[in-house]
């Protein structure tokens, strides 16, 4: 095992330790790696697509999603920060998990040293079919109890990553014998598969709109054995070229003011676990949109269809999608999306009776 190197992407070191092994990893043209990835030439963890910088016109949108859901973020997130405090440790751990929830590791971790405690917070890498990094796992276990740890992401799609999760610790805890929570806490949980979340509700929480300049300037991670040997963390790069664009500490200073309001507010009310039938419901909502979308659209596998608008705008990012489906295209949560889509021309279905304000169909390669 190499001795990690760790960093804290453009973060302050203070916000958040990225256990990730930073390398130089040539990119794949994202048309190539759709048809890797759907004709099973590659693991989609073992290719990154190039970043394209945001237009100032994006920028804009990324701002107005701030000013329109920056408050509402904040008030959630305090909500969450609450709800751990109230476990009763004095050391909790935040482990986000790369990247999407790191910007929300951030301000839970802020959030919970303003109420006294000593929090610390990791960012940690978790691929789909291969589980969390165990490497990082250890390193946390070797400086902190199993019991003060909880992982954090922004939203739940299907809950694909949430029972990765929650299968992946469980195998590590009977390896290890430790006794680590693998459940996941999140702002948004639209298909009922979190322990902890503040909401169902899919809206625009402000850092989706972004890729790595939001994210501390760290590429989404890679599980490859070209860079990542035994005992290694998962890897990623690091963009430092794109520092004039990055809006990361931006970001979390400019929402933290609000966060430290909402947890001083004596009349907000913070949210407990979802209750069994509260699970159910949204899971029984999310299996039926999906089955509906993979009949109504040829979509030939469940990974194809995407609910949410965060899982949307990744989707647009990242992929190669068929279609967007917005409940209602002028709504502002999802004018970033009808951006995204004109750029690259992707057709946007209105689908009024949708239970999501977005979702996107990935482009079989078949087709």
């Amino acid at each position: 095992m190499t001795q990690p190197n760790l960093f804290h992407g453009s973060y302050n070191p203070a916000d958040v330790t990225f256990l990730l092994k930073q390398v130089q990893i040539a990119t794949t043209d994202v048309a190539l790696k759709e048809r890797a990835i759907q004709t099973g030439a590659a693991h989609y963890s073992e290719m990154l697509s190039p970043e394209k910088n945001p237009t100032p016109e994006y920028m804009a949108l990324f701002h107005r999603a701030l000013a329109l859901n920056g408050e509402k973020h904040a008030g959630h997130i305090a909500s969450l920060a609450r709800t751990i405090a109230a476990r009763g440790s004095r050391t909790p751990v935040v482990v986000s998990l790369a990247r999407a929830g790191t910007p929300v590791g951030v301000l839970l971790h802020r959030a919970l040293n303003h109420l006294g405690l000593q929090s610390t917070h990791y960012c940690v890498s978790i691929i789909r079919d291969r589980g969390v990094d165990w490497a990082a796992l250890d390193f946390i276990l070797a400086r902190h109890k199993d019991t003060d740890i909880t992982f954090v992401d922004g939203w739940t799609g299907k809950g694909v990553i949430s029972r990765e999760l929650l299968a992946s610790v469980a195998q590590y805890n009977g390896l290890r014998n430790a006794n680590i929570d693998g459940t996941l806490a999140v702002v948004a949980d639209l298909c009922g598969s979190a322990s902890l979340a503040v909401t169902s509700e899919d809206y625009l929480i402000p850092n989706a709109v972004l890729n790595s300049t939001v994210s501390g300037l760290v590429s989404r991670t890679v599980l490859s054995a070209q860079y990542v040997g035994p005992g290694d963390f998962h890897a990623c790069a690091f963009y430092d070229e794109k520092r004039e664009l990055d809006v990361s500490q931006l970001y979390v200073d400019a929402i933290t003011p609000a966060l430290l309001a909402a947890i001083a507010s004596p009349h907000r009310a913070f949210q407990r676990a979802w209750t069994s039938g509260q699970c159910a419901t949204l899971q029984g909502i999310s299996q039926r949109f999906v089955a509906d979308c993979m009949t109504r659209y040829n979509a030939s596998h469940t990974n194809y269809v995407k609910p949410g608008i965060g899982e949307s705008t990744r989707a647009l990012l990242r992929r190669v999608p068929d279609r967007l489906l917005l409940a209602d295209p002028t709504a502002q949560d999802v004018q970033h999306l009808v951006a995204l889509a004109e750029a690259k021309q992707v057709p946007v279905d209105h689908v009024a009776d949708m239970p999501y304000r977005a979702a996107a169909i990935i482009m079989s390669v078949n087709d």
